[in-house]
C-alpha cells in the first residue's frame, strides 16, 4: 500500500496512521522524548510500505509532535513541548490564520477583550511585584521619544502579555498570548496613523495602577475603555479606507 491508498474510510493511509500515532502521543502512551520504533517496523505494524509510513512521520513532525535525530544514537523521537514554546507556536499559528483567511476587526478585538477580561481577576489575585515593574518598564519605554511606531507596537504586545502572566496560570497565559500576539499587531498596523499615544498611555497606566491595587472590577474597566477606543480607531480607519476605493461620481471608467 502505498501514501494515495486509502484505507477503510477512505483517507490515504498515511494519514491514518498519522491520527494513530498521534493519538499514542496526545494520550501518554508515547511520551516526551520517548524513542518511536523503527520505519521497517511501524511499516510492519502497520501494514504498509515505508514510503507510506515516512509520509505520516512528516504529517507528525509537520505538527510538532515528533523529531529526527541523526547518527548511532538517532532515531525518532517524541517532542518535549514547554509553555514558551506552545506560546511561539500558537502565536504563530493565530497570526498566520488572522493574516489569511477573511475575518473583520470586531470578533478579534472581542476575542482578546474576553480573554483579558477572564485575566483580570486572577492576575489581581495573585500579580507579583515583578508584573508590576514589567507593566512600568513597558509604559516607560513606550513614552519614550526616540520610540518609533515598530517598538511601540511591540511594546503594546508585551504590556498585554504581563497580565496573562500575573495570573499565574500557564494555561490562561498561552492563550491570552496566543491572541494578543497575534491580534494586538494588526489592530495596530490598522489604526496606528490615526492613534493617540498619550491617550493609550493613560490607559495603561490605569490598568498598571489597577492591577497594583488588585481592583480586579477597576481592571475590567480600564480594559474595556482600551479596546473601545481601539475598535473605534479600527473603524474609522476602515471608513476611510473604503472611502479611498470608493470611485467618485464623474470619474472615469
Amino acid at each position: 500500500m502505498n501514501s494515495a491508498e486509502p484505507d477503510n474510510r477512505g483517507a490515504p493511509a498515511s494519514e491514518s496512521i498519522a491520527e494513530a500515532l498521534r493519538a499514542l502521543i496526545l494520550e501518554g502512551s508515547l511520551g516526551p522524548d520517548a524513542r518511536l520504533p523503527g520505519e521497517q517496523e511501524l511499516a510492519q505494524r502497520f501494514g504498509v510500505s515505508r514510503p507510506t509510513l515516512r509520509e505520516a512521520l512528516k504529517r507528525l513532525a509537520a505538527q510538532n509532535l515528533i523529531r529526527t535525530r541523526r547518527g548511532a544514537a538517532g532515531g525518532t523521537f517524541v517532542n518535549r513541548v514547554g509553555w514558551e514554546e506552545a506560546r511561539e507556536q500558537l502565536a504563530a499559528t493565530t497570526t498566520l490564520l488572522v493574516s489569511t483567511t477573511p475575518i473583520d476587526a470586531e470578533p478579534l478585538a472581542e476575542a482578546r477583550l474576553t480573554l483579558l477580561l477572564a485575566c483580570a481577576p486572577l492576575a489581581c489575585a495573585r500579580r507579583r511585584e515583578a508584573h508590576l515593574a514589567a507593566l512600568q518598564a513597558e509604559i516607560a519605554f513606550a513614552e519614550a521619544p526616540d520610540t518609533d511606531d515598530r517598538a511601540f507596537c511591540a511594546s503594546d504586545v508585551r504590556f498585554h502579555r504581563v497580565l496573562g502572566e500575573a495570573t499565574d496560570n500557564p494555561l490562561l497565559a498561552l492563550h491570552l498570548a496566543g491572541a494578543v500576539e497575534a491580534v494586538q499587531p494588526l489592530l495596530n498596523m490598522l489604526s496606528y496613523r490615526m492613534r493617540d499615544r498619550a491617550a493609550i498611555l493613560v490607559r495603561h497606566r490605569a490598568i498598571a495602577e489597577r492591577l497594583e491595587a488588585r481592583d480586579s472590577a477597576g481592571m475590567a474597566t480600564e480594559l474595556e475603555a482600551l479596546a473601545a477606543y481601539t475598535l473605534a480607531l479600527v473603524r474609522e480607519a476602515q471608513k476611510l479606507r473604503a472611502a479611498r476605493r470608493t470611485p467618485k461620481a464623474g470619474d472615469a471608467d
